[in-house]
């Protein structure tokens, strides 16, 4: 047993510092949960796994000794030095102190492949993200970052919840639609408040998605527009949306027209479309 807590607490009295609310900072210190996310990546000794917000590195230890190598991403310099000292002793990541958002995944890979003259063929994201930011780069991983294989994160229960909602439900909007385009996504388990110091407002849980494109589109900038557009004014008709976005220059009468000729509902709202409808009418529009 790491016993993650006593660690956690040593490292903070070591170097006098506190969660970094700016940064969403809430240290996971309970072993049991930290066991669990390691066995629903499924980590073995031939992945990459890529850590987002590795913080004081209590997942991170989890990680270097089930992964091959590790791409470690963090934002905040203070964490930088206490997870080269924390890890002094392995040869196994690359530490990057940058914003997740800004940059290039797959060149770091690269980079990494070359320097190791290692070819990683499974690359996995393994973190618990910071909620403030957590669409924004649950969109980059899937829609940018080329080589990455697999996501398995913590998120905040509410917004793994949307991922995997289904149509006619409150939850159901751009998120679930996107996921569902880019990856088949599912709830591993949910992680209490009291596993983490300081304890979160919120219940998280841990979400898998496995990288996976199951549809043929004409044009995905006109599916995700379309998307966009449409839960712009969710409780509004669709077409009455659309007719107000700038996404479309088409009138009432000429998206009443698109509607029929995909045997869709005029009066229908954005929630009410599956994935498959929402395609159908985006391939008629080119």
């Amino acid at each position: 047993m790491k016993d993650t807590l006593r660690k956690t607490k040593k490292i903070m009295n070591q170097y006098e510092i506190k969660a970094n609310k700016r940064f969403g900072q809430n240290f996971l210190v309970d072993d049991a949960i930290l066991e669990r996310i390691i066995e629903s990546a499924d980590i073995t000794k031939k992945d990459l796994v890529i850590e987002i917000g590795p913080g004081l590195g209590n997942l991170t230890e989890y990680i270097l000794d089930s992964a091959k190598y590790a791409l470690l991403i963090e934002i905040d310099k203070k964490m930088i030095e206490i997870l080269n000292n924390r890890f002094l002793q392995k040869n196994n990541y690359m530490l990057l102190n940058e914003d997740i958002l800004k940059i290039d995944i797959d060149k770091y890979i690269f980079k990494l492949e070359e320097e190791k003259n290692i070819k990683f063929d499974n690359i996995k994201v393994v973190a618990n993200l910071p909620y403030y930011i957590t669409t924004p780069i649950i969109f980059k991983l899937l829609q940018d970052e080329s080589r990455i294989n697999e996501i398995v994160v913590m998120v905040q229960k509410e917004v793994a919840d949307r991922m995997v909602a289904l149509p006619k439900t409150k939850d159901y909007g751009i998120l679930t639609l996107m996921v569902e385009y880019l990856s088949d996504a599912k709830i591993c388990f949910t992680v209490p408040k009291e596993s983490f110091i300081p304890s979160p407002n919120v219940t998280s849980a841990i979400i898998k998605l496995k990288k996976n494109k199951k549809y043929t589109i004409e044009n995905e900038k006109v599916l995700f527009d379309l998307i966009h557009s449409s839960f712009a004014k969710r409780r509004k008709k669709m077409i009455n949306s659309l007719q107000m976005s700038d996404f479309l220059e088409m009138d009432k009468n000429s998206l009443e027209k698109l509607f029929s000729s995909c045997n869709i509902d005029l009066n229908v709202r954005a929630e009410e479309l599956n994935l498959s409808q929402y395609i159908k009418i985006s391939n008629k529009i080119l």
